[in-house]
C-alpha cells in the first residue's frame, strides 16, 4: 500500500482519484504550520508520494528526511517551490500538470482588459462610497483597438484567439515564435518597439528570465503609445512598479491591471497601491474552480500510474522510459540536452535544427535523443517547464522546424551526434558530441574548431585569434577574480582559436565584460550546464 500526501487545500477530487484505485492511502494535510520545510522534514519520512499547489516548499531538507518519496507532483506548471536538482539526485521524479491553467489565465486576462477598459472596480468603489461619478469614470471601446500581446506561449495564443473574436486587431512580439507561425493564428508578429508603439492595450505573458526583469521600465514606458493600458498576468519581476505608477500620474499611461507582483503580497506602503487608475486582483489568474479540478485530477493520475505501473508523464527532471531502457540510454540523453542547452545559451534565437545521428547514436531511439536536445535548447528560452515529452510540441509551437538524418560516416568515433542551427550567421552554428567509455559525455566539436571538452557546471566559451598570450590573459584575470579554473581546452583552425573553460564558480557579467575586452579577444560568453 502507497501512502500520499496531498497539501495546500488542493481540490477534493483528487484525494478521491487516488482512493479510488484501492492501492493508495491518503493523508491530506493543509495545516499552514506543515508548510515550512522545518516541519514538513519531521512528518513526511513515511511518504511515497506528495502532491502541492505553491503553498509547500520542497528542499533539500525535505528531500533528506523523505527516504521513501518517489514522487512530487505539482498541482500547476511553475515548479519554482521544489528544488528540482536535489529530487533528481536523490532519483525522485519531479512531475507537474502543464495546460491546466492556460484557459483560465487567458480569461483572467481577458477580464482585466475589459474591467480597465470601462473602470468597472472604480464604478464599483464609488457607488458604495455613496458617489455617482458618471462622467469621471468614462471609458472605451474595445472594438477595433489594437492590442499588443508580449509573449505568445500558451497562455498568450489563447488571449489571442479570444481578442481577435472581441474584433481587436492582434499584435504579438515574441523573439522564439516564427512569423509563419503567428500568421496561422491570424496574428502579426513585429518587434517590441513596433508593439509599444501601435498598440492600445498591452499585456504580457513572458517567462521570468534576466532578459524580461524589469522589462516595463521608464525607457520601454515612453515607446508607448500615449494612453496605453497594460495588463500583466505573467511575472511580477516584469514590470518596474514604481515606473509604471509615475507614468500613470503624468498621464502618459492610461491605466494598468496587474494580478501578479515582484513580492507576495505586496508591502501595503507602496504607492502604486493607491493609484485608482490601477486595478489589482490577488494572483488569481488560474484560480477558478474548473482549472483547480483539472490540475487536481491530472496530477493525481501521474502520480498514481508512476507509483503502480512505473508510467512517468509529464516529468520536469526525467524521461518516459522503463529503468532498463534508461540505464543504457541516460549518458546519451544527458548528452544530447547538454548540447541543446549549450547551443540555447550561445544562440539566443530561434532558428531551425537539423539532428544528424551516426554510428552507435544511430542504434538508438533517436526520438528520445531529439527531445533531450530541444529540453535543453528550449530550457535556455524559458522559465516554464520543458521536459521531454513536451519539448517537441513546444518547438513546433514557436515554429522551429526539426530535422532528424542518419549517417554512416562517424568521423572517427564509434557513434557522434551533430547539432547545426540553421540559417544561424552566428559563430558557433553546429556542435558534435559523443559518449567516451560508454558514459562519459564529451564536446569534440563546436563550430568549426575540433576539441575534447566535458560538458558541465559554469563554463566559459570563447573565441579568440591564435596569437601568444591569450591563454594568460585569461588565467590572470579569473584568478584575480579568484575564479578557479577546473579544466582548459583549447581548439585551433585558421588563424582563430576557440577556448571551453570549466570553472568551479559562476563570474558575474562585469567579469565576462573584462575578458571580452582582453587582446584578442572575439567572443566570451558564460553557460550553465547541469
Amino acid at each position: 500500500m502507497f501512502k500520499v500526501m496531498i497539501r495546500d487545500n488542493m481540490s477534493p477530487v483528487a484525494k478521491e482519484r487516488l482512493e479510488s484505485l484501492g492501492k493508495i492511502e491518503v493523508v491530506v494535510d493543509n495545516n499552514k504550520e506543515t508548510n515550512s520545510p522545518e516541519a514538513l522534514s519531521t512528518i513526511i519520512k513515511d511518504f511515497h508520494a506528495i502532491a502541492i499547489r505553491s503553498g509547500t516548499r520542497i528542499t533539500d531538507q525535505v528531500l533528506a528526511n523523505a527516504p521513501n518519496l518517489k514522487v512530487i507532483g505539482r498541482a500547476g506548471v511553475g515548479v519554482d517551490n521544489i528544488d528540482v536538482e536535489a529530487a533528481t539526485k536523490r532519483g525522485i521524479i519531479v512531475m507537474n500538470a502543464p495546460g491546466g491553467n492556460t484557459i483560465t489565465t487567458a480569461e483572467h486576462t481577458l477580464s482585466l482588459m475589459l474591467s480597465l477598459a470601462r473602470n468597472i472596480p472604480q464604478g464599483t468603489a464609488s457607488i458604495r462610497a455613496g458617489k455617482w461619478e458618471k462622467k469621471a469614470l468614462t471609458g472605451i471601446e474595445i472594438t477595433g483597438k489594437t492590442l499588443g500581446i508580449v509573449g505568445l506561449g500558451q497562455i498568450g495564443r489563447v488571449v489571442a484567439e479570444r481578442a481577435r473574436g472581441l474584433k481587436m486587431l492582434v499584435i504579438a512580439a515574441d523573439p522564439f515564435v516564427s512569423k509563419s507561425s503567428a500568421r496561422e493564428m491570424g496574428v502579426d508578429l513585429v518587434s517590441l518597439d513596433e508593439l509599444f508603439s501601435l498598440s492600445d492595450f498591452i499585456t504580457l505573458h513572458v517567462p521570468r528570465l534576466k532578459e524580461t526583469t524589469g522589462m516595463i521600465n521608464d525607457k520601454t514606458l515612453q515607446k508607448m503609445k500615449p494612453g496605453v493600458r497594460i495588463i500583466n498576468c505573467s511575472r511580477g519581476e516584469v514590470i518596474d512598479l514604481d515606473a509604471l505608477h509615475d507614468a500613470i500620474q503624468n498621464g502618459h499611461v492610461a491605466g494598468a491591471a496587474l494580478d501578479v507582483f515582484p513580492k507576495e503580497p505586496p508591502d501595503p506602503s507602496l504607492a502604486i497601491l493607491k493609484n485608482q487608475k490601477i486595478i489589482f486582483t490577488p494572483h488569481l489568474g488560474a484560480s477558478t474552480d474548473e482549472a483547480q479540478d483539472k490540475v487536481a485530477v491530472m496530477i493525481a493520475d501521474q502520480i498514481a500510474d508512476y507509483l503502480n505501473k512505473e508510467i512517468i508523464t509529464n516529468a520536469v527532471n526525467f524521461p518516459s522510459l522503463s529503468k532498463d531502457v534508461l540505464l543504457h540510454i541516460a549518458p546519451h540523453l544527458l548528452l544530447s540536452e547538454k548540447m541543446g542547452s549549450l547551443m540555447g545559451q550561445l544562440i539566443r534565437k530561434i532558428h531551425d535544427i537539423t539532428i544528424t545521428y551516426s554510428g552507435e547514436f544511430a542504434k538508438l531511439d533517436t526520438r528520445l535523443l531529439t527531445h533531450a536536445v530541444l529540453k535543453g535548447l528550449l530550457s535556455s528560452f524559458t522559465d516554464r517547464p520543458v521536459n521531454h515529452i513536451n519539448s517537441l510540441s513546444l518547438a513546433k509551437e514557436k515554429g522551429i522546424a526539426v530535422k532528424e538524418t542518419m549517417s554512416q560516416t562517424t568521423d572517427d568515433f564509434t557513434g557522434l551526434i551533430k547539432i547545426k542551427l540553421e540559417g544561424c550567421e552566428s559563430s558557433p552554428n553546429e556542435i558534435w558530441g559523443t559518449i567516451f567509455g560508454e558514459k562519459h559525455p564529451r564536446i569534440v566539436r563546436l563550430g568549426t574548431i575540433y576539441m575534447d571538452a566535458i560538458p558541465e557546471g559554469y563554463m566559459l566559451i570563447i573565441r579568440n585569434h591564435d596569437k601568444p598570450g591569450v591563454i594568460g590573459n585569461i588565467g590572470t584575470l579569473l584568478g584575480q577574480h579568484n575564479i578557479n579554473i577546473g579544466r582548459f581546452q583549447l581548439g585551433r583552425r585558421d588563424g582563430q582559436a576557440l577556448c571551453m573553460v570549466n570553472i568551479d564558480t559562476s563570474m558575474n557579467d562585469d567579469i565576462v565584460n573584462q575578458i571580452r575586452t582582453l587582446p584578442n579577444i572575439i567572443s566570451a560568453c558564460q553557460v550553465k550546464l547541469s
